[in-house]
């Protein structure tokens, strides 16, 4: 058995992370004794070592409390979650490729740019018509 303290050292999260995933849902808090701290059992370490766990894989807490409850069913289910996961971690590194791609080319213009009074990556961002030189730089009309 744990205090609050103990089981949130054990499971390296915070006693106030502790308490939110209480209230989430996510983990049962123990009844109070008449006298003294609330006792937390290693169940409730394994379930916190589970969130943290699942949490570097990618589920949202919602997510997480899904899995949680799926816990007890077949594999196929908890498969599914994880597959519709999977599928967005795909689709956001394809996202993130193409944004690595467009600041590489406009980083490379920059580089190549030959006239200092104008820079691609601003006018890249801002259309040409919506842009006013002033003495402070760019402002928009």
């Amino acid at each position: 058995m744990f205090t609050i303290g103990q089981v949130a050292k054990a499971a390296e999260v915070n006693v106030e992370t502790v308490r939110y995933y209480e209230r989430q849902g996510l983990i049962k808090q123990p009844a109070k004794p008449v006298q003294g701290y609330r006792d937390y059992p290693t169940d409730t370490l394994l379930r916190l070592i589970f969130i943290r766990r699942a949490q570097v894989l990618g589920f949202t807490l919602n997510e997480i409390a899904s899995l949680i409850s799926l816990s007890g069913e077949h594999c196929s289910d908890i498969q599914l979650l994880a597959q519709k996961k999977l599928l967005a971690v795909r689709i956001k590194i394809d996202e993130l490729q193409r944004l690595e791609l467009s600041l590489a080319n406009l980083v490379d213009k920059c580089r190549h740019n030959a006239d200092e009074t104008s820079c691609p990556i601003i006018s890249s961002l801002v259309p040409e018509h919506a842009l006013v030189k002033t003495s402070h730089g760019l402002s928009k009309n």
